[in-house]
């Protein structure tokens, strides 16, 4: 069995803004991480108690409502703070993301594990790795297992996440795009929306047809940016 095949992953569409939520985990130990976990915490609980799934921690991409519970315009989005009303889990954060996530879901110092990028976290016989990728927010993180690449909001199929919120920087995220164009070209991609033509592709896939990935100095995204 390869590396890659020992790999429990299930990308799990949810939620009105086309989000998606990640299962991740060994198929040995049956144990897993979920991935922004949101909008229906229910059904995704359903479905980890269905397939025998051992639920070990919750990862975080970044502190945004859609992508972990919270207050977002007239709605109060389900996430990690209901996960951990039914779940016994921790709520992994990158350590500069981890005030927002509070403020945001009301969850306590104490609910959250903060990393940075570099970290490590074993799930079974697969390991998870943290890096930190700011832009979109400041703590956003991606999160590499094997030859997978869980990336939030930082990198989409053909686009990237939005600079122009609070929090966020446009040349912080070109430099993040550098690190992800840099990692193995047969990475697979997961991307935090289905907002692209299809749900996941290869790094090599995504710079080919994302022309975000293909900008060569930071003086030209700027400009392309318009800052």
């Amino acid at each position: 069995m390869s590396d890659q095949d020992q790999l429990i992953l299930e990308q799990i569409q949810i939620g009105p803004m086309d989000n998606f939520t990640y299962l991740l985990g060994c198929k040995r130990t049956r144990e897993i991480v979920i991935v922004d976990p949101a909008w229906d915490i229910d059904g995704l609980v359903n479905i980890i108690n269905e397939k025998n799934y051992i639920l070990k921690a919750a990862l975080v991409t970044h502190y945004h409502p859609d992508h972990c519970g919270g207050a977002f315009g007239k709605n109060n989005v389900p996430g990690v703070a209901d996960l951990m009303e039914k779940c016994l889990t921790k709520v992994y954060s990158n350590k500069l993301e981890a005030d927002g996530l509070k403020k945001v879901t009301g969850i306590s110092d104490s609910d959250i594990v903060k990393v940075e990028s570099g970290d490590t976290l074993k799930i079974g016989d697969v390991e998870v790795q943290f890096l930190h990728t700011p832009g979109h927010t400041p703590g956003s993180q991606c999160f590499k297992i094997k030859k997978t690449l869980v990336s939030g909001d930082t990198l989409f199929i053909n686009g990237c996440g939005r600079v122009d919120l609070p929090g966020s920087n446009v040349d912080d995220m070109y430099n993040s795009l550098q690190k992800l164009a840099s990692l193995p070209q047969d990475t697979i991609l997961l991307p935090g929306h289905n907002y692209g033509h299809i749900p996941h592709a290869t790094i090599e896939e995504t710079i080919q047809h994302n022309p975000y990935m293909r900008i060569s100095s930071l003086e030209s995204w700027r400009m392309m940016l318009n800052n």
